[in-house]
């Protein structure tokens, strides 16, 4: 009866329109008034739960990616991409994805790669020929390769959800594979399609121009080497990367690039405030809701009925991914993984799943879902800037769908994918 009053409080708050930040801290509210639990024990976990070194890296990471989602940088990663993939038939398709691959290795923000990359590229592929709706099912798929591809603050918060137990740089380096896989997935499907439709062949790029291209990309392409190479040789954590993410992101926009004006700079970090305010208001009362849901045995009582369903751990990875599918229709990536990842991780792990392992399946997972409807933000971002209806781009991105579940099939049945670099590296 307690987990029905909690979990079902959460679901009417939900239902009657409360924000799903404020459903989570009501219903925990609910739920210590129904097991008489002291409500000075909720605002202690509150005030834990955000006090925590690991989330410095968040509105760090979101600060990064902002400054250079609008300083230039994704045309220039554009541009770049073109230099290598788009002389072949289709290849604007394909520079849509490659560009994704580096801004998402940049950004580690899904809607930022759609909104981004989608302003420079849905126009100019339907300029030269290709359909607006497939243009912008491209950007929206390919813009799933950032939750996966490091550094994913999505990744941040999985760590945090598993109560720190689960290193965040084994993550970043979890996710580069079964990214990859992703982007070449879709690249594979591009190309069969444009062969089949006809599309359009790009042009060789000169010799000179491509030099200079990628010249100017390597500024921001460097972001990349410079948080994974420090965190790999040990210079400074993952936490700390963000930061120095910030600065180069900062020094190469406002001073090597120079096409953002100083004046806007306030107004970009008044937008970043309230994006991490509203995601460290989610993050405190999930951990609130936790608390609750691990007082009330939830996590023990759901593995115990999955492990009663079968004891075979594909069997019940196959039950989590649908549910998982089902849920990240419903609701956004982040509340998804503060609530379900201490539920579902000791089932796993009882099955004897690598919690890094089951963080990407997790991210696959739920990324499919920000490309779903009724509830799937990327979607919404990508219909906006291709000022498409919803409906239309959905119907556009049925074969991306079945790619992506295909590379969900992979990294949920194929483990090397995930642990294969962490432990290569001694993650």
């Amino acid at each position: 009866m307690d987990a029905l009053v909690l979990l079902g409080s959460f679901f009417v708050l939900m239902i009657v329109g409360v924000p799903v930040a404020y459903a989570l801290g009501l219903a925990a509210l609910i739920g210590a008034w129904w097991i008489e639990l002291p409500l000075d024990a909720v605002m202690i976990q509150l005030a834990a739960g955000v006090n925590k070194f690991s989330l410095l890296a968040i509105p760090f990471f979101v600060l990064a990616g902002a400054i250079m989602a609008e300083g230039g940088m994704a045309r220039r990663l554009v541009a770049f991409a073109a230099v290598l993939v788009g002389f072949v038939r289709g290849g604007l398709s394909l520079v849509n994805i490659l560009a994704s691959t580096f801004f998402g290795a940049i950004s580690g923000s899904s809607v930022a790669d759609t909104a981004s990359v989608g302003t420079v590229l849905i126009p100019e592929m339907e300029k030269k020929g290709y359909p607006r709706p497939f243009a912008a099912a491209v950007t929206v798929a390919g813009s799933v390769q950032a939750i996966l591809i490091p550094p994913s603050h999505n990744a941040v918060i999985y760590s945090l959800a598993a109560g720190g137990t689960v290193s965040i740089a084994a993550l970043f380096m979890a996710g580069v594979l079964p990214g990859l896989l992703m982007g070449l997935t879709l690249a594979a499907l591009c190309l069969i399609t444009a062969h089949r439709q006809g599309y359009p062949k790009g042009e060789a790029v000169p010799i000179k121009q491509a030099l200079k291209t990628a010249g100017e990309a390597l500024w921001g392409l460097m972001t990349m080497v410079i948080i994974l190479g420090g965190i790999l040789s040990g210079v400074f954590t993952a936490n700390e990367s963000a930061s120095i993410a910030v600065l180069w992101a900062f020094f190469v926009t406002m001073f090597i690039y120079r096409d953002y004006r100083w004046r806007d700079l306030p107004k970009l970090v008044h937008r970043t405030v309230k994006t991490v305010t509203i995601v460290m208001i989610l993050i405190g009362f999930a951990a609130c809701f936790g608390y609750l849901m691990t007082l009330m045995m939830i996590p023990m009582k759901v593995t115990t009925f999955f492990t009663s369903l079968s004891d075979n751990p594909y069997v019940i990875l196959g039950l989590i991914n649908v549910m998982l599918l089902v849920l990240g229709t419903l609701m956004d990536m982040s509340p998804l993984i503060l609530i379900l990842t201490p539920i579902l991780l000791p089932v796993v792990k009882s099955l004897g799943v690598d919690p890094v392992h089951f963080g990407m399946i997790m991210m696959v997972n739920l990324g499919i879902g920000l490309i779903t409807p009724p509830v799937g933000t990327v979607l919404f971002v990508g219909a906006a800037v291709s000022k498409l209806k919803i409906g239309v781009v959905t119907r556009a991105m049925t074969p991306f769908f079945l790619a992506l579940f295909i590379v969900l099939m992979m990294v949920t049945y194929l483990p090397w994918l995930s642990l294969w670099l962490p432990r290569a590296l001694g993650l």
